[in-house]
């Protein structure tokens, strides 16, 4: 059983690096040619059978997810849908909706699509069936280091479309049971402070958390509590489990068995899961609680490293696509962390015996997983929580042991009738409510402690692991020189010099623009993107960038004052105050971008091009033009120009305006790149940034043709997400995140052929 569970587990893992994934016909080539490995009576040739079908099974069920975005993107059909996204009352979230049919026929495997709609005049709940039109087009996130990656969350979901829905007639409007309930645990909920966070630990819907809350539980660590993970239904089993016990008390001696308790754990367990949608986290727990409930039930004996291999095979045969879901690391490793933990730093038999050193232990455990998690948590989260370790050893006692039973009982008595009970279920609300408040008192003095960890910090964060098998597999001064050699190792790694001499990023901020020029750690920021109601292309893109690659800025040039270049601006100035501000409009407290500025920074020349003066608000043609360049190889940026700029341009700076790397103007707007102003630029390559479903088209096709004919290299970030231009020695290279940087076939442009990308 081990063997076959580490043949599934490796077959899978590959899912996880594939550039592309094999067509149809070399799947069934390669499963054809492994089923001839069956039949010779030697064991390693079986296990290289299950491992090669193990990646046949993953890599179909990601064919299967392409497949669909081919066949169901594009114009306006009509598909008969189920509500999937529980309604809380809230309005202008986007929702899931499964589609069962398109155009009469059967849509199997269903598959999920996001939009935002209301519902004509029924409102919109779980469960109901709608017959809608609606247009589809292929999930795409903006790409960048050290950012979110949407495109991989949303596959990991199966839900990879998005759609925009332009009537709808419903089928069925009874909303399904678990709608129902939460509407009928909602209607009874006294006001309270914490409700949102509440409703969340219920019902695992977090629809209601406002990003304040939301930003203070993941800054002091402790989000996973307001997540139905294997805390909770561990709880929720243990409930079940104790409420069985209780009952057998009553039970005459010879009805009592071991099992009857395991069996009612595993209702209480599937009815919480149920109660959580049965979203992706609360599944995979509920599988790995299951099997391990169903080993105690046959009395099997096995080792806790057993258990996690087969728990990991289970998942991931039911659900290959779980490979790319954070979520399902973080709960994989955090089960393998803690196996680790307890066998290899043990705690001495004296802490073990008595309720009195149950702090002991809980620090213990707390200690471990802290420890342990922390490359994950670095590579996922780009950062940690200093005081984490304080922060959970106050909060997940006091939400695990009061919070959530008061929750779980709460649940527990709206099976009955309305109207019994009503009082002790105020009571326990109010009780849960508290009991939070206090969770949250104790971690607010560390929301302060939270630090941005880059690239370099990961080999660092092995530390820990390899710390912990020196001093187990041998004595301490035999491994000290190894020791010494791993950190020395670690600090080259984290202080290592970068073979290219500068670089340019122009980051994927989709209608917008931000490019950044960095060498020796130090950056400028040439623009900041957009910003909308509760967010900005500066905090979800850039700043995640710059923490990524330990970047301290040093100034910001904003081109102009439309809002998708000068954005995100406020924020970056709140969290760099020290770097300087440039830009072409008069105002106070800044440099001035106007032509005949020039000065060096880090060895680079700057020299500015355009506007002649400065201007009360700057437009478009107001747009600061500055050419960097190193002696060697330059780059020209120009904001949003148009035509009329680019001809004053080549008037009055013909000479100075040949550049080796061009950004296009204006987002590749048939308003720039007149064909004498890229005679004059004459660049090699050309960088536009723009978003790939923008309502402008753009860039416009006719543009994109004149750079072709001109044989310009083009690139752009709705292609290829973030551009990176490298200058070495004496050459010089663009890499896309998408295809050179990295390429995965879940990072592709979907919906497009591949000859076409």
């Amino acid at each position: 059983m081990d063997e076959v569970a580490i043949a599934i587990i490796t077959g899978m893992v590959p899912l996880i690096f594939l550039a592309t994934i094999p067509t149809t016909v070399q799947l069934v080539a390669l499963f054809l040619m492994t089923c001839l490995l069956f039949v010779p009576e030697r064991k390693l040739f079986r296990l290289i059978a299950i491992t090669l079908l193990s990646f046949c099974w993953a890599a179909y069920q990601g064919q299967i997810q392409l497949q669909q975005i081919s066949s169901l993107q594009g114009v306006k059909r009509e598909v008969i849908a189920e509500v999937k996204t529980v309604s809380l009352g809230t309005e202008g979230s986007s929702r899931f909706f499964r589609i069962e049919r398109e155009e009469g026929k059967r849509v199997f495997p269903p598959v999920l699509f996001r939009a935002k709609w209301e519902g004509d005049t029924t409102p919109l709940l779980a469960g109901q069936r709608w017959k809608i039109l609606v247009s589809l087009r292929p999930a795409h996130s903006l790409l960048n280091e050290g950012g979110f990656d949407a495109q991989r969350w949303a596959l990991s979901q199966h839900a990879p479309l998005t759609g925009t829905i332009y009537s709808g007639e419903p089928l069925d409007t009874e909303a399904d049971w678990r709608q129902q309930f939460i509407q009928r645990v909602m209607q009874k909920m006294p006001e309270l402070m914490n409700a949102p966070v509440l409703i969340a630990l219920a019902f695992g819907e977090k629809g209601l958390i406002q990003k304040p809350e939301m930003l203070v539980l993941q800054r002091t660590g402790i989000a996973h509590l307001v997540a139905i993970s294997g805390l909770h239904i561990g709880i929720a089993a243990l409930f079940g489990g104790c409420l069985a016990r209780m009952c057998q008390w009553f039970m005459p001696v010879r009805l009592i068995d071991y099992r009857f308790p395991l069996v009612v754990s595993e209702i209480f367990l599937l009815v919480y899961t149920w109660l959580a949608g049965c979203n992706a986290p609360a599944m995979r727990t509920a599988m790995a609680f299951s099997l391990w409930i169903l080993l105690r039930y046959f009395r099997v004996r096995c080792h806790p490293w057993q258990v996690w291999l087969w728990g990991v095979a289970l998942l991931l045969i039911t659900d290959p696509m779980n490979l790319l879901s954070d979520s399902f690391w973080l709960s994989c490793f955090a089960v393998a962390s803690l196996v680790f933990w307890f066998q290899w730093v043990p705690l001495p038999a004296k802490f073990q015996r008595h309720w009195y050193w149950c702090v002991i232990r809980w620090g213990h455990l707390q200690a471990g997983v802290t420890l342990l998690l922390l490359p994950l948590q670095t590579g996922i989260f780009h950062g940690i929580n200093v005081a984490s370790f304080l922060a959970n050893m106050w909060a997940v006692p006091v939400v695990s042991l009061l919070t959530v039973p008061c929750v779980l009982v709460v649940l527990f008595l709206n099976i009955f009738p309305a109207g019994l009970l009503t009082g002790i279920q105020t009571l326990l609300w109010q009780g849960a409510d508290y009991t939070l408040n206090l969770a949250m008192w104790g971690v607010r003095p560390f929301i302060g402690s939270w630090f941005a960890l880059g690239e370099n910090f990961l080999f660092v964060s092995l530390l820990g692991w390899v710390a912990i098998i020196f001093c187990r597999i041998g004595h301490v001064k035999q491994w000290v020189s190894i020791l010494v050699s791993f950190c020395a190792v670690s600090v080259v790694w984290y202080g290592r010099i970068p073979a290219e001499r500068w670089r340019v990023d122009m980051l994927d901020v989709g209608h917008g623009l931000s490019v950044l020029i960095s060498r020796n750690g130090k950056g400028i920021l040439y623009d900041t993107g957009n910003k909308w109601e509760g967010g900005s292309a500066a905090e979800q893109n850039i700043l995640p960038f710059l923490n990524w690659h330990n970047i301290e800025l040093e100034q910001i040039i904003i081109s102009h004052n439309d809002m998708d270049h000068r954005g995100g601006l406020p924020f970056l100035q709140s969290r760099y105050p020290q770097a300087s501000l440039r830009e072409s409009s008069m105002s106070e407290g800044h440099l001035a971008c106007v032509a005949g500025e020039h000065w060096q920074w880090q060895g680079l020349n700057f020299n500015v091009l355009w506007p002649e003066a400065k201007v009360a608000d700057a437009r478009n043609d107001d747009s600061c033009v500055i050419r960097i360049d190193d002696g060697s190889f330059s780059l020209l940026l120009t904001g949003d120009i148009e035509a009329g700029s680019e001809r004053a341009l080549i008037r009055k700076s013909k000479q100075k305006l040949h550049s080796t790397v061009l950004q296009v103007p204006h987002h590749g707007s048939n308003t720039s790149s007149s064909p004498p102003f890229l005679r004059a630029v004459s660049p090699e390559s050309a960088l536009t940034s723009a978003a790939r479903f923008n309502k402008w088209h753009l860039p416009a096709h006719k543009v994109v043709s004149r750079y072709n004919k001109a044989r310009y290299d083009w690139h752009s970030t709705s292609d290829s997400g973030q551009l990176s231009l490298f200058i070495y020695g004496d050459y010089w290279a663009i890499k896309g995140l998408r295809e050179q940087l990295n390429p995965r076939w879940y990072h592709r442009r979907f919906g497009v052929s591949v000859d076409n990308e």
